[in-house]
């Protein structure tokens, strides 16, 4: 769900089928030696590329208007370089089609999916290809936090045995915080670097008469996903990783302790009323689109919001990047020392009709040119570690990249993880009740019986 709300927020439109052929150097996006973009590991790439005339490789997504004729853009590169033709089809209804066309024989050779859910299910049915040998090393050895993403990306074939058969391209991130500077220059705040100087800040905040947070939960039917985040990215700063696995999958019970300590964490900055624009009771009726306009009144209602990389979308016109707005990385406890935890999600691509051309492409995709020319035209955010920063479009962009280069340690939304009954349901509504003042630990025992009632 949250996922697709990011989607919604870039406001994309319908897409259609479209067939590359091998394209001309004039023709490429980006002329070969001109500009920020990793020339000489492409051009050696290519110099030893095969030869895949006449060769065809399909891709079906759910990338639309004007992304779709993004991604084009870098597969021209491959094209050029191979010969083969490349077609790329996006669709509002990819989730539904690649099941329809995997099952009927019909299937690309290739498939984007936006989370790892139905890709990890297709896998189970021995619909989905494993990547080509030693894309798991490459994965682990030049991403950044490279372990998760080939964690992430692995799954169970038709015969239970572990497979990586995700590649992750296009991803985003959650664990930010955005402030005005001007504001903090004026109150002679500074950035904090750990989650122990965010909360002295925060008490700093009130101390001096303000207020630090805007918070708004409100999103009609979807009302309380903001703060699953919150709880999500909590859970990732108090408890190692494999603890938040174990909870994303219900192998520790929703009212673990260590659950409800990090639900609790939430409410030290949500359920007060001097920490929150509007007090605590606003803070469920408050649209999570709305929220973050307090850090721009004059004088600011509050210093401090945090959301996901999307949030721009919701600013007021003409906010400019550096200026009248940034952002931080959402800190990690020193005391606890789990390293730099990012919580986020991405796009993945895996291989449903196998074929040499298909196996060439998805090493293709391991290039840094593969990621620049993306990186240069769209919101795009890359964890490989092997791309020029100053390929991004812009600076929002570049600090959100280099988060994710420098993650230890990367997980996706829990709540999307979690069976729709719990992620998109009583986890929501959950929160919604513990941010009017119900206990955490009866919160999260009614969640976990909901969940023991899809079992």
């Amino acid at each position: 769900m949250k996922s697709r709300l990011m989607a919604c927020a870039a406001g994309l439109a319908l897409g259609v089928g479209f067939s590359m052929s091998t394209a001309l150097a004039a023709d490429l996006k980006f002329a070969p030696g001109e500009g920020p973009f990793n020339w000489d590991s492409y051009n050696s790439w290519a110099e030893s590329a095969p030869d895949l005339k006449g060769q065809t490789v399909t891709i079906a997504g759910p990338w639309l208007q004007p992304e779709d004729g993004y991604f084009r853009n870098v597969l021209a590169y491959f094209s050029e370089a191979t010969g083969a033709e490349v077609i790329y089809t996006g669709s509002d209804s990819f989730e539904q089609q690649i099941v329809i066309d995997a099952e009927a024989g019909a299937a690309p050779n290739i498939a984007v999916f936006p989370q790892p859910g139905l890709a990890s299910d297709m896998a189970a049915r021995g619909l989905l290809q494993p990547l080509p040998d030693g894309m798991a090393d490459w994965v682990a050895n030049n991403y950044g936090a490279g372990d998760s993403w080939v964690d992430l990306g692995t799954y169970k074939d038709k015969d239970g045995n572990d497979q990586l058969f995700g590649f992750f391209y296009n991803v985003n991130v959650k664990s930010l915080v955005w402030y005005v500077p001007e504001n903090f220059e004026d109150a002679g705040y500074e950035v904090p670097a750990t989650m122990e100087d965010l909360k002295a800040l925060t008490e700093q905040i009130v101390a001096d008469g303000e207020t630090p947070w805007c918070i708004g939960l409100g999103s009609g039917a979807a009302t309380g996903w903001p703060a699953t985040d919150w709880v999500e990215d909590l859970m990732l700063r108090t408890q190692p990783a494999d603890v938040y696995d174990q909870w994303t999958k219900n192998e520790i019970p929703f009212d673990d302790p260590r659950v409800v300590a990090a639900i609790e964490e939430f409410g030290w900055f949500a359920r007060d009323d001097a920490k929150v624009a509007g007090g605590a009771g606003a803070v469920a009726s408050t649209d999570f689109r709305d929220s973050p306009k307090g850090l721009f009144s004059s004088p600011p209602q509050c210093y401090l919001h945090r959301q996901a990389s999307f949030v721009p979308a919701f600013f007021p016109d003409g906010v400019e990047f550096g200026t009248d707005v940034d952002f931080f990385y959402f800190p990690a406890y020193a005391e606890k020392d789990l390293g730099s935890p990012v919580l986020g999600g991405g796009t993945l691509m895996a291989i449903t009709n196998p074929s040499d051309a298909t196996n060439e492409l998805m090493k293709f995709f391991e290039l840094p040119i593969a990621h620049e020319v993306m990186m240069a035209q769209t919101g795009f955010l890359t964890p490989h570690k092997g791309v020029n920063p100053q390929a991004y479009k812009d600076d929002t962009l570049r600090g959100q990249g280099e988060i994710l280069v420098n993650a230890s340690t990367f997980r996706f939304d829990g709540s999307d993880l979690m069976p729709g009954g719990v992620g998109a349901g009583t986890f929501w509504t959950g929160m919604v009740d513990y941010t009017g003042g119900k206990d955490a630990k009866a919160v999260a025992s009614e969640i976990q019986k909901s969940w023991d009632a899809l079992k």
